[in-house]
């Protein structure tokens, strides 16, 4: 009875969409539980490392990706205060031949929809809007959870891939609210005819000065240009997707030099966010119930590897429900385990490098600028093995 039961995923973002897929070409039965009225992602582009593709082939949508995806020549870092070139990585047939995939950007839609055409493809998946998970109840053998306004849905196990702010983490870890890192981005998306012309370059750039950066790269085929821009404010309050003027943008960014000013310039529309994580924990699961994602391990955006984490985690979940078919809370502890470690370097890792690198002032951003000046691009791919070589089962 046990296994004819579906699992249930609580949250239809990249992470609970991804493990649906996972799971089903295992041929594991699904129900994603949607609080919105529709699925879909917000934001605008996003960055993917060779890990990400390794994901997309085993999840089934490799082919999707590499035709939508903008291949870039280079990632590159800049000094904000000078103007001068720190750093640049190339990501060209030597980077592949390395990591044995690209890396590439994408609006991060585009990659929602990939893996949403998936599910729908399936009939092992079923998608249910409107089901705001709020809590569950399990009793060894299944998982029964409660949805606002909703039946309750039974299950052999539940996903919690609901976000920043889970509802599943609530109950099953309890450390209440997100932690506040002071660190406030802006981003906006304009034409690409609008980006300075001497700065539409074919390379995911940042800039790096005291207490800001400013990143920038080609998007929908070279159609528009993703701008974020963040300034460490050390602001206290959560805020997400608030609409903000350009002058309210401008003042995190007036000690920095004139070329790297002016992409604030060519920004409209500009949304607010201030980024929160968590510190990792040594547990996410409770027996049938298990923790993906930010739900799992919330990082600020200084890696680019969120969404590709929470893919990962997809990957390895599916692996270990094939693994241990008949022993699921088995098969969620080796899950966590496998991940438990990459996931939490990641995470502390983008603290480090928000502080120490992209914000870095004085004698520390000289530092950095001598080390970093002096890598080979063989020094710097020996630097990234261990995150872009992953695929989601190493431990």
């Amino acid at each position: 009875m046990n296994r004819s039961l579906p699992v249930l995923i609580a949250g239809g973002g990249i992470g609970g969409v991804a493990a649906a897929l996972g799971l089903a070409r295992k041929g594991v039965p699904s129900i994603v539980l949607e609080r919105s009225a529709e699925l879909g992602e917000i934001g605008a582009g996003i960055q993917l490392g060779p890990n990400a593709f390794h994901c997309f082939d085993t999840l089934g949508v490799g082919e999707q990706a590499r035709a939508a995806a903008v291949y870039i020549d280079n990632l590159r870092l800049m000094d904000a205060l000078s103007a001068d070139e720190i750093a640049s990585i190339p990501l060209d047939e030597k980077f592949r031949a390395r990591f044995g995939n690209p890396y590439a950007v994408v609006h991060r839609a585009d990659l929602h929809a990939w893996l949403l055409a998936g599910c729908h493809a399936s009939d092992l998946i079923e998608l249910r809007t409107r089901h705001a998970v709020t809590r569950y109840e399990q009793d060894g053998v299944s998982v029964r959870v409660y949805c606002d306004g909703r039946e309750p849905v039974a299950g052999r196990a539940l996903i919690g891939a609901d976000g920043l702010r889970s509802a599943v983490r609530a109950q099953l870890v309890g450390d209440g609210e997100p932690r506040v890192s002071g660190h406030t981005t802006y981003r906006s998306v304009i034409p690409t005819e609008r980006m300075p012309k001497d700065l539409r370059w074919n390379a995911a750039t940042l800039w790096a000065g005291p207490r800001c950066h400013i990143v920038h790269y080609p998007l929908k085929g070279w159609k528009v240009f993703n701008l974020v821009v963040t300034y460490h404010n050390d602001v206290a309050e959560a805020v997400a997707g608030k609409p903000v003027g350009k002058d309210e943008v401008r003042q995190g960014f007036e000690h920095i030099h004139p070329r790297a000013q002016q992409i604030i310039e060519h920004g409209d529309d500009w949304k607010l966010w201030v980024l929160c994580d968590r510190d990792p924990i040594l547990d996410w699961v409770d027996g049938r119930v298990a923790l993906l994602g930010d739900a799992a391990h919330p990082m600020l955006q200084y890696f680019a590897q969120g969404a590709c984490m929470a893919m990962e985690d997809a990957v390895c979940l599916a692996h270990m429900f094939e693994q241990y078919p008949d022993a699921i809370d088995t098969a969620l502890e080796q899950y966590m385990l496998h991940r438990r470690v990459r996931t939490a370097r990641v995470q502390l890792d983008s603290r480090l490098i928000g502080d120490y690198i992209y914000h870095a002032a004085g004698a520390t951003a000289e530092v950095r600028n001598q080390i970093m000046s002096k890598l080979t691009p063989d020094e710097w791919y020996d630097r990234l093995a261990w995150l872009y070589g992953g695929t989601g089962l190493d431990p």
